[in-house]
């Protein structure tokens, strides 16, 4: 009997058979999706606790503030992803509740999550640059394994490509949207048929391991309050942008026809730079009043 292979990363020979999308507990059919996110989530906790005790920060700060951040970041990353979808809610406006199928937008999740920190930090007389350069170490754990929520939905995939990590999906299995040049190139392995596309998902969580990897050998170099959080947008936009120009099923301005995530990205990274350089200017001119 042939074996039933849900995806395959052709060019490097490895195979995933009988994949699903979900597992029953007690009866109860929960998602890969959001389990992967719940892990995740706990496993940035984990390090968001770590470096707020490192650097010498009320550690119970940060428990009160994941409750505020988490629950504003699912709501904004749901909300952003509704509103550039809004064609497919409009007439069952009860489907927008239902996350566990997936349609989460990280930047609808970062925005939120960003301006809870605020209002959070404000309340409660702490520094809002030094709590997102604490909060972004967690923020970049929840993306790269996050990521692998798309992995399990068979969604956020790019275009067609025969390159070393090309990932082939069982055609009736595919969660995203499948372009035109993606189906012309279907291909029939054992009788099942497979688009073959980037792995995007794929591309991301390794380019945001990479990203982390920069921030933790540099973060106690800062020079300001805020400058880890700037090196996150530059880099993390960078990627972004790059990435989401391979996607298949991006949110886009629809008067523009444009990629959201990549008009988001170029301002983020834009912000980033303009921040960093002018407080590195403003500490050089500090640095010589005082001599």
């Amino acid at each position: 009997m042939l074996a039933d292979v849900s995806i395959r990363f052709v060019n490097i020979g490895v195979e995933i058979e009988n994949l699903g999308k979900n597992i029953s507990i007690f009866g109860f059919e929960v998602a890969y999706y959001g389990i992967i996110i719940a892990i995740g989530m706990m496993l940035a906790l984990c390090l968001v606790f770590r470096e707020a005790k490192r650097t010498g920060q009320n550690v119970d700060d940060y428990y009160d503030l994941a409750i505020v951040v988490i629950i504003c970041g699912v709501i904004g990353a749901r909300l952003y992803y509704v509103i550039f979808q809004w064609n497919e809610y409009k007439n069952n406006l009860i489907s927008i509740f239902y996350i566990r199928n997936g349609g989460l937008a990280i930047y609808g999740g970062v925005i939120a999550g960003v301006l809870s920190c605020y209002v959070f930090s404000k309340m409660k007389k702490l520094s809002f640059p030094q709590m997102l350069d604490t909060g972004v170490l967690g923020l970049l754990v929840g993306q790269i394994i996050g990521r692998w929520g798309n992995f399990f939905n068979r969604e956020a995939f790019g275009g067609y490509t025969n390159n070393l990590l090309a990932m082939q999906i069982k055609l009736d299995e595919v969660g995203g949207v499948i372009s035109q040049s993606v189906r012309n190139h279907i291909k029939v392995v054992d009788g099942i048929q497979y688009i073959q596309v980037h792995p995007t998902f794929l591309y991301e969580s390794i380019w945001n391991l990479l990203v982390l990897a920069v921030i933790m050998l540099y973060r106690k170099n800062k020079k300001f309050h805020g400058e880890i959080i700037c090196i996150y947008m530059v880099l993390y936009g960078i990627g972004r942008f790059m990435i989401e120009g391979l996607r298949t099923d991006q949110l886009k301005i629809p008067v523009l026809n444009v990629a959201v995530s990549q008009v988001v990205s170029a301002i983020i990274v834009a912000a980033g730079i303009i921040i960093i350089v002018y407080n590195r200017m403003k500490n050089i001119q500090n640095s010589e009043q005082v001599q």
